[in-house]
């Protein structure tokens, strides 16, 4: 995990490395200083005396000099302090930034496969949440978790030198609170691991809420939404309430170790005082500053344990993702080129885990020319879309295989292949931006001449160049101010700006109406006769031209064939023809007097 995550430091390695480094000399000169400080409280006792006798004067006994050295040491461990910070903020906010950096772009590497392996609402958290914990363990690990040990340890070697054996009062502590931070650390853990998960449903229902906050309102369904927050929110709370109150025992256990040596010491100290004479005062109270230091360094090491404690899990988190390899990939000598938009399905089954018991996809032999237009029909759950993804490779095949442009698509290099099959998907997404910005996902390089004409194919052109400023109108994230039929054409100009091979419209004309779909489907017959056309819909009216119409039903190709064909025989193709079309020109007319009627933003 250490070895993985020490990957994104990078560039901030210098500073990783310096930060620890300069604490060590920050930590040498503050347990040095008490060590001066006796030597001039020697100095002064001494010259104390020497000048009640008259021999000597106040300069020459050389406590000038002990005053200049802790004014530079004092100086000196000022600087180390402040440098040992910069570089320790430096290194730690780097290191955040390229873990960030590192789980976005592995996201966008992962298979369809590998994210439905992680839900949308766990990968926020790991990459906000979980980075926040790992960068706050990571600054504490370079400054904290090196100074503390280090001042113990130069701590109690000082001790042994100016107080000898009542040093070992000091140590006596450490073996019992080491036991006592393990303890909790050990309780804590578990606790950790179970509250992260927790957050995950925590954020799940914060971002459903948000997202379907029109739906809610229209629903009247704020108080239940609420209640469904606050319960995920006490789940989160009681977790951490109760690991926090196993925490809470680190700070008076601490304090009470440190109150019981200090006692201890001064009383000790204080009895050898009087045996050995007031001038070993300057020695005990030096001692009583390497006890404080041991034990302060103990209760900040505790702090570290504590925040690692937290971390662990969040550590955990982000390795899982760091370490996940996309099920897809490029193969080695792969083919960037398409030759054309043939499609051929070969004996294809498919499921999405291997571990399900029944195929989505059984047995599929089916082959489509290059520039034909083909139709797909099916009920909820017949496997529609899970057949158009295995064109662009979304998924691989579980068994047979799919060959586009004659080769199979495991052949190809993944961005060639994307690049020449564009899918328009029925809740395809605008990003915050302009219109010109969303058009050019599609493709960077396009002219505004070549996103005109993708929109007047689209049937998005009127309406565009209704908003006041037209093609540079400002779409905002989700494209929640214009209409479901206007944010379909937009993403279908889109997907045409690709000049792709293959355009796949997954039921991506639902929200237009009928004499819209209608024009659409006659610019793609008169514009782009060779691209092959796949659409998926509901209504038979948008596939009743295409050259020839496939009927799913369970995973399973029930039919094939043109509109007249599959009216005379094929029962579920009739069954929806007839059901869609009763009363027909009622529905006509309903569609001629709504016409345009999605042309404004909402």
């Amino acid at each position: 995990m250490i070895r993985t995550l020490a990957k994104s430091i990078r560039e901030y390695k210098l500073s990783t490395v310096l930060s620890p480094v300069i604490v060590t000399g920050e930590v040498v000169l503050e347990c040095l200083i008490p060590w001066v400080i006796t030597k001039l409280g020697d100095a002064i006792q001494l010259g104390v005396g020497l000048w009640e006798n008259g021999a000597v004067t106040f300069d020459t006994l050389g406590i000038g000099q002990y005053a200049l050295i802790l004014v530079a040491m004092s100086l000196a461990s000022l600087a180390c302090g402040a440098l040992a910070g910069y570089f320790c903020a430096k290194a730690s906010c780097g290191f955040a930034k390229n873990l960030r950096k590192d789980l976005y772009y592995k996201v966008q590497e992962f298979s369809f496969e590998n994210i439905d392996k992680f839900s949308t609402p766990s990968l926020v958290t790991r990459m906000t949440t979980d980075v926040n914990n790992v960068q706050f363990a990571f600054m504490t690990i370079i400054h904290t978790a090196i100074r503390s040990p280090l001042m113990m340890a130069f701590s109690v070697v000082m001790a042994f030198v100016i107080g000898g054996n009542l040093a070992w009062i000091f140590l006596a502590v450490i073996p019992p609170l080491a036991l006592i931070l393990f303890f909790i650390m050990w309780k804590t853990m578990p606790l950790f691991h179970s509250v992260f998960k927790k957050y995950d449903n925590l954020n799940e229902s914060i971002q459903e809420n948000v997202k379907g906050i029109r739906v809610v309102k229209s629903y009247v369904r704020e108080d239940y939404e609420k209640k469904k927050f606050d319960r995920a929110a006490t789940d989160v709370q009681r977790d951490f309430t109760k690991a926090e109150r196993i925490l809470a025992w680190n700070n008076p256990v601490m304090q009470l170790f440190f109150y019981g040596v200090l006692s201890t010491t001064l009383f000790v100290g204080a009895y050898v005082s009087f045996q050995n004479g007031p001038e070993y005062v300057w020695t005990i109270s030096q001692l009583v500053v390497y006890g404080m230091q041991i034990l302060m360094s103990l209760m900040m090491f505790s702090m570290v344990f504590a925040m690692i404690a937290m971390s662990i899990e969040s550590a955990r988190r982000i390795c899982e993702i760091l370490r996940e390899e996309s099920t897809l990939k490029s193969p080695e000598n792969a083919i960037h080129e398409v030759k054309d938009g043939s499609i051929d399905f070969c004996d294809v089954s498919f499921k999405y885990s291997s571990t399900a018991e029944k195929n989505v996809l059984e047995d599929i032999d089916l082959h489509i020319h290059s520039g034909e237009t083909i139709g797909i029909i099916g009920g909820t759950g017949s496997s529609k879309t899970s057949l158009v993804n295995l064109i662009s490779r979304l998924y691989d095949v579980t068994e047979g295989s799919v060959k586009v442009g004659g080769r199979d698509v495991r052949e190809y290099d993944l961005e060639a292949l994307r690049n020449q099959v564009a899918v328009v998907l029925q809740k395809n997404e605008l990003f915050s931006g302009s219109i010109k910005d969303n058009l050019r996902w599609g493709n960077p390089d396009a002219t505004d001449e070549e996103m005109i004409e993708a929109c007047k194919l689209a049937q998005a052109d009127e309406f565009v160049r209704s908003f006041p400023d037209g093609y540079d109108t400002h779409i905002e994230q989700g494209g929640t101010n214009v209409s479901g039929g206007q944010k379909q054409r937009l993403c279908i100009a889109r997907a045409l700006l690709k000049k792709p091979k293959i355009l796949i419209l997954d039921d991506s004309t639902s929200a237009v109406d009928t004499h819209t779909d209608a024009l659409i489907r006659k610019a793609f017959r008169e514009y782009i006769p060779s691209t092959t056309k796949i659409i998926i819909a509901q209504r038979t009216s948008s596939v009743e031209d295409a050259d020839r119409i496939i009927i799913m039903e369970g995973g399973h190709i029930d039919a094939v064939g043109t509109h007249e064909e599959l009216l005379d025989s094929n029962e579920i193709y009739t069954e929806v023809y007839r059901t869609q079309n009763k009363g027909g020109k009622a529905i006509s007319s309903l569609d001629e007097m709504n016409e345009g009627g999605d042309e404004h933003a909402e």
